[in-house]
């Protein structure tokens, strides 16, 4: 599993499974070095406590759901994108779009310029692609990119090969969008989910960047869900503790190793080929190898599962749904905004 779960039980944040954050892309536009593609994938389509399909529809129209940008190495936001859903009207969503960028962005709010505005949401295999300036959005339900060998996981680690998530959906929200709007350098990326406070607020239920350890390591979870990068070194001592047991590792070096995990942001420079776990993300990196040979202390190297087939050479990048979830799907015609 990659973020997928991270609710109490392995089931989902406030029992929502639309609040659930599951994994965060980050890589080179192929073909054009001077933009970069940023993907926010939630709510999958199957849960694992209690098992079964979950909703169809894609997004929760009360919440919040936001990538955060640090563009100076302080593990607090300078940059945010915010993404705000409809409620579903004649078998149709769509999506607001605001970018925040200065102070505000370290906060929590939903206010920012707009960037798109009544975006469509794609609940078909088809996607709606709504532009504006040099800007691309996507947001809908595609086939999900994570590759794992879950059950293998759960059995000691005892690997057969099987890729749980092969068959299944999420919802991605998807952005192309020149490498200026990040900034000059390098960047730290995470994702969050929030819903409204009964004082009017906002509340975060769900954070994370690098996959899987909020799910296996993380034992004060609400703390950590509700939590900031900046101040997640408080969290140390205890992914210190798991590693000692998983890897055997000792405890000088466990403690080592749980710094390197932690804040839990996706390092991301655009003017390099990305690779995780080095620099971003892409769709074909195997994200879950990586964490389980820091997870064994190298005993265990992979899970015998390679990346998706039906991955797309050209935005949005991830693949069609293995469903359609709704009963009359929306008009598909890609959708262009002049408004920035």
């Amino acid at each position: 599993m990659s973020h997928h779960y991270s609710g109490p039980d392995f089931g989902f944040p406030q029992g929502d499974a639309r609040l659930d954050f599951t994994d965060l892309y980050a890589f080179p536009k192929p073909g054009d070095a001077g933009k970069s593609i940023l993907i926010m994938n939630v709510h999958p389509s199957a849960g694992e406590n209690p098992p079964g399909p979950t909703t169809i529809e894609p997004f929760a129209p009360e919440a919040l759901y936001e990538l955060k940008i640090d563009t100076n190495g302080d593990a607090i936001a300078d940059i945010a994108y915010r993404v705000r859903f409809s409620a579903i009207e004649n078998c149709a969503q769509t999506a607001i779009v605001r970018r925040i960028h200065g102070p505000e962005a370290g906060g929590t709010g939903d206010g920012g310029q707009m960037i798109f505005d009544r975006a469509s949401v794609s609940t078909g295999r088809e996607a709606r692609i709504t532009e504006a300036g040099d800007t691309r959005f996507f947001a809908g339900w595609r086939s999900d990119p994570f590759f794992c060998d879950v059950e293998g996981a759960k059995n000691n680690f005892q690997f057969t090969g099987d890729d749980f998530f092969a068959d299944k959906d999420v919802c991605s929200i998807v952005l192309e969008m020149p490498n200026s709007a990040l900034g000059t350098r390098e960047v730290r990326l995470w994702a969050r989910t929030l819903v409204p406070d009964d004082g009017g607020g906002w509340i975060q239920v769900e954070r994370g960047a690098r996959p899987a350890q909020a799910v296996i390591l993380v034992e004060e979870k609400d703390a950590y869900l509700a939590g900031e990068p900046a101040h997640d070194a408080r969290f140390v001592p205890a992914f210190a503790h798991a590693l000692e047991h998983t890897g055997g590792y000792t405890p000088t070096e466990a403690k080592r190793v749980a710094g390197t995990l932690l804040p839990d942001v996706l390092s991301y420079d655009p003017r390099r080929p990305a690779s995780f776990p080095d620099n971003g993300r892409t769709l074909t990196d195997d994200a879950f190898d990586s964490f389980i040979r820091i997870l064994t202390n190298g005993k265990v190297a992979e899970d015998n599962v390679g990346p998706h087939g039906d991955l797309l050479l050209e935005f949005p990048y991830v693949g069609p749904p293995h469903q359609n979830r709704v009963t009359k799907a929306p008009h598909k015609r890609a959708a262009t905004q002049n408004q920035k």
